[in-house]
Formats: C-alpha cells, sequence, structure tokens
C-alpha cells in the first residue's frame, strides 16, 4: 500500500476547514496539549509488560500522532467508515481504527466530546437551547447509507432518501461556538 500523506498533503489537510472543521490555530492547540498525552501512555503501554525485546525495538509506527489526530478529526467530522482514512493515510483500517481508538478518548478528556444527555428532534428546539444557554452554533447535517431495513419493519420507509434514492439515515451534529 502506497502511503498517501506527506507533508505537503497534511499542510493541505490542516489549512483546509472543510476537511477537518476546525481552524489551523486549533489543531496546533490539540497537537501541543494532547500529543504529549498520547507519547506518556505509548510508552506507559510499553514498559507495563513483560517484554522480550528493548523497547523501541520491532515493528514502527506508520502513524505519526499528527497523522493519527487528523484521522481522527476526519472520522468525527465526515462519519466516514474507516476505510476512506485509511486509504488516505495509506494504512490498513485495522491500524485506522486502533489509531482512533488511542485519540478519542484524549480529545474526550480534554472536553471534545458530545452531551450525551441533550438530544434535540427539532429545529426549533436546537434554537431554544442555544438561547438558553447564549451560545452561537454550528449545525451539519448528512445522510448514512444504511442496509435496507426487513420487509413488514415498521417506518421501512422512513429510511428512503429522497435527494440520494437510497437507504439511508439523516443526522444532524450542533456544534456549540464559544
Amino acid at each position: 500500500m502506497i502511503c498517501v500523506v506527506g507533508n505537503r498533503t497534511r499542510a493541505a489537510i490542516i489549512l483546509s476547514q472543510r476537511i477537518t472543521g476546525l481552524t489551523p490555530d486549533v489543531i496546533a492547540e490539540l497537537i501541543t496539549e494532547v500529543g504529549p498525552l498520547w507519547h506518556e501512555r505509548h510508552q506507559a503501554v510499553l514498559t507495563s509488560r513483560p517484554r522480550r525485546r528493548a523497547v523501541g525495538a520491532g515493528a514502527k509506527r506508520k502513524l505519526v500522532f499528527v497523522d493519527r489526530l487528523l484521522a481522527t478529526l476526519v472520522h468525527l467530522r465526515h462519519g466516514a467508515t474507516h476505510d476512506v482514512p485509511a486509504r488516505w493515510f495509506g494504512v490498513d483500517r485495522s491500524t485506522l481504527t486502533r489509531a482512533i481508538g488511542e485519540v478519542r478518548p484524549l480529545l474526550a478528556e480534554r472536553g471534545c466530546t458530545a452531551a450525551p444527555d441533550i438530544r434535540l428532534r427539532t429545529l426549533a428546539e436546537v434554537l431554544d437551547h442555544l438561547g438558553v444557554t447564549g451560545q452561537t452554533g454550528i449545525i451539519d447535517g448528512t445522510e448514512v447509507r444504511v442496509r435496507r431495513p426487513a420487509v413488514g419493519r415498521k417506518d421501512r420507509d422512513k429510511y428512503i432518501s429522497g435527494k440520494n434514492e437510497r437507504n439511508a439515515v439523516k443526522s444532524m451534529v450542533l456544534s456549540r461556538t464559544p
């Protein structure tokens, strides 16, 4: 597999707010805050178990921390399967799944997580929620393709997208801005 992401491509991903949803300044801040935490956890895993080889021996990681962070941001922003960023970064899907699994908890500890207790079903509820908190927000919507529901399932026709004429689940994400 050929590694697609080089320094120029990585810089283009960082500079494009459409891809990650964040400005380059915010990404740089995440790298400086979350990078050392990831490195500490990685070293703790390496030294925590008995080893046959010295620490650092063996296969090298194919994704550096910046690539892991960018892949996680792309995955979270677009809701794409792990196959898509894996192709971008030139690694296997399982490698990318592991990388996202390592970075997501670090982002959640920093406060980059969804509030599990808030579920807004209509645009009016979203506007009321933003009005109560006194914040502005960004709404991002997407359709995710799904398998066709079984025959006889209640609301089977609810999953058909009029735009793409495919079976899809529609989701919207609200991001509050400070």
